[in-house]
């Protein structure tokens, strides 16, 4: 009798570990957004060489702590399965007295990791971006201060910062529904020379910038960021022959006139609200992914009150040299993976 009960455990045993196995195996071959949660706004992403990819967020407070975290890092081995490690910063940069760390952009130069970030409140006449520098992706980050403020630079709401570097030269772009500009950054990524010189118009925010074969790629967020469900936010391209433009849209309008052609957005059909501030990634296959927030229409808030924005990806088709998007809206149904390591 006994015999037969272990044999009988046995073969339960091994069914559902042959059930759990499989399981685990369909759940590895797709994912599902959002790929991470509560929050991880305005996200920020590179991969390591420990293996890892590191995505950073804009300062925000969840779960039971009261505290917000100084830009929030999580990571991953695969894209989709993401862990919370820590925060960027063990003490606010103070260079500005008040403020909070939005939109960070996270690279790897010159053997380190620079994190570029804005300091700013909402309605702050006088917004400014810094930069920090770690030997470690996951922190902590020494601050090296600010890089300038809106009043020293010249230009309205300077936030939301991008950095690129091409043919020995590293260059910053940023900028809030005042303009998106670039100016020249100094070899050590820490300070700025000469004049800034225009990307895109007022309709913008957010903007990053791609290189593929012989053409530029902007991407930027116009509309509302942060309105909860009602949130307006989509993403908007153009594409120019070199880095500096002019960018122009599938029409052939410029971006400095506002122009751009839309290739993530949401409806009233949509599970989802207010895509947008994105990132781009490529896989170990050679496929971009474009990393971005949205708003869960049926939980749109944090407890604070602020937009709850989680992580999500998804893959960019290239067609006829152009970027896009799925159907044009984040994506809510199980998705094939990424390939990774």
């Amino acid at each position: 009798m006994v015999k037969k009960i272990l044999l009988l455990g046995f073969i339960c045993t091994m069914l559902f570990g042959c059930s759990s196995d499989k399981k685990a195996t369909e759940s590895q071959e797709t994912y599902q957004n959002p790929v991470y949660e509560p929050v991880l706004a305005d996200p920020s992403i590179i991969k390591a060489d420990d293996g890892y990819y590191y995505a950073y967020g804009t300062e925000d407070a969840w779960g039971d702590d009261s505290d917000t975290k100084l830009v929030p890092i999580v990571r991953s081995k695969d894209l989709t399965e993401w862990e919370f490690i820590g925060e960027a910063f063990e003490n606010k940069p103070d260079w500005k007295g008040t403020g909070s760390l939005w939109a960070p952009d996270i690279h790897y130069y010159r053997d380190s990791y620079y994190l570029y970030y804005s300091l700013s409140v909402w309605g702050d006449s006088n917004p400014g971006i810094g930069v920090a520098v770690s030997d470690s992706p996951e922190g902590p980050f020494e601050d090296k201060g600010k890089l300038f403020t809106s009043e020293e630079i010249g230009v309205d709401n300077s936030i939301d910062p991008f950095f690129y570097h091409e043919d020995n030269q590293a260059y910053l772009i940023w900028g809030s529904f005042r303009g998106i500009y670039g100016i020249e950054l100094a070899e050590d990524g820490l300070s700025v020379q000469g004049e800034p010189f225009e990307i895109a118009g007022t309709d913008y925010e957010a903007p990053y910038i791609v290189k593929r074969d012989e053409h530029y790629y902007f991407f930027g967020s116009k509309g509302s960021c942060c309105e909860g469900e009602n949130s307006s936010y989509h993403v908007a391209i153009g594409r120019a022959d070199s880095f500096k433009g002019p960018y122009v849209d599938l029409e052939g309008k410029a971006l400095t006139e506002n122009g751009g052609t839309t290739i993530l957005t949401a409806d009233a059909d949509s599970k989802f609200a207010g895509p947008g501030h994105n990132a781009i990634i490529t896989d170990e296959d050679g496929e971009d992914w474009i990393v971005y927030h949205a708003i869960e229409k049926e939980d749109p808030l944090l407890w604070t009150g602020a937009s709850r924005r989680p992580l999500m990806i998804d893959p960019i088709n290239w067609q006829d040299g152009w970027p896009a998007v799925g159907n044009g809206k984040p994506s809510e149904e199980p998705q094939k993976v990424p390939v990774t390591d």
